[in-house]
């Protein structure tokens, strides 16, 4: 790349990471400057990680504060559902009025999720189009970071060729999270949420290695501050 540059080819140029751009060349730089002094992209990737946790932790903390509250107040909503089941005009004027009450979003909830989207997206366009990236390794069983993680035993596992630990231990972190997580009091929604984390092992089986370690990096700081949420607002 540097011989290139000098040539006159800049191959910054070149990559499009499309409508991720905007965020991918940024992330791009930044894991480029950690690892200039850190020679690791898999420790910039969670020194990433950690960035953009603490840029979003105002909001997403909001978010998450939210989702406590209503948990708080599901009792009073329960009841106003009774007392106003054949008046569904009174009914949202009276939920309207106590989630003023409370300072709740009732659609609070979904931000933490939303603001991981479009940084997962870019971080995904990162590793699959940087030739930096390619073959980078990071520790122990993990040689190349824009490869799925597997750690081979010796004999091969049908359709998977080794252990992806570090997927399975990204769905466990997933799982301990919605097990911390405020439920919405919805039984159907409350089991669809407990499934997630086995829907989203399954879709990280095959993603590159960097793109799990930083799910799993950011599952462990979302469970780090659910924590002192759930302690902070009171049942």
């Amino acid at each position: 790349l540097p011989i290139l540059k000098e040539a006159g080819a800049n191959l910054d140029k070149v990559i499009n990471f499309g409508w991720f751009d905007v965020i991918a060349k940024p992330t791009l730089f930044l894991l480029n400057f950690l690892h200039h002094y850190l020679h690791n992209y898999g420790v910039a990737i969670i020194l990433v990680t950690i960035i953009f946790k603490l840029l979003f932790w105002p909001i997403s903390h909001k978010g998450m504060k939210s989702m406590k509250t209503m948990q708080k107040i599901q009792p009073k909503m329960a009841k106003l559902r009774e007392k106003y089941k054949d008046d569904t005009e009174r009914l949202n004027q009276e939920m309207m009025t106590l989630y003023k009450t409370y300072k709740v979003n009732p659609l609070g909830g979904c931000l933490p999720m939303i603001l991981q989207i479009p940084v997962f997206f870019a971080l995904y366009k990162v590793l699959l189009q940087t030739i930096e990236l390619r073959h980078a390794p990071f520790m122990l069983w993990i040689t190349d970071l824009s490869a799925p993680d597997r750690l081979y035993i010796g004999f091969d596992i049908p359709g998977l060729g080794g252990i992806p630990v570090l997927t399975l231990l990204m769905g466990a972190s997933m799982f301990l999270q919605q097990k911390m997580t405020p439920t919405t009091g919805d039984p159907t929604q409350a089991k669809i949420m407990m499934f997630l984390p086995v829907i989203f092992t399954f879709m990280f089986l095959n993603f590159a290695s960097g793109l799990v370690l930083y799910w799993f990096v950011n599952n462990l700081l979302s469970i780090v501050q659910q924590y002192f949420i759930n302690r902070s607002v009171e049942p």
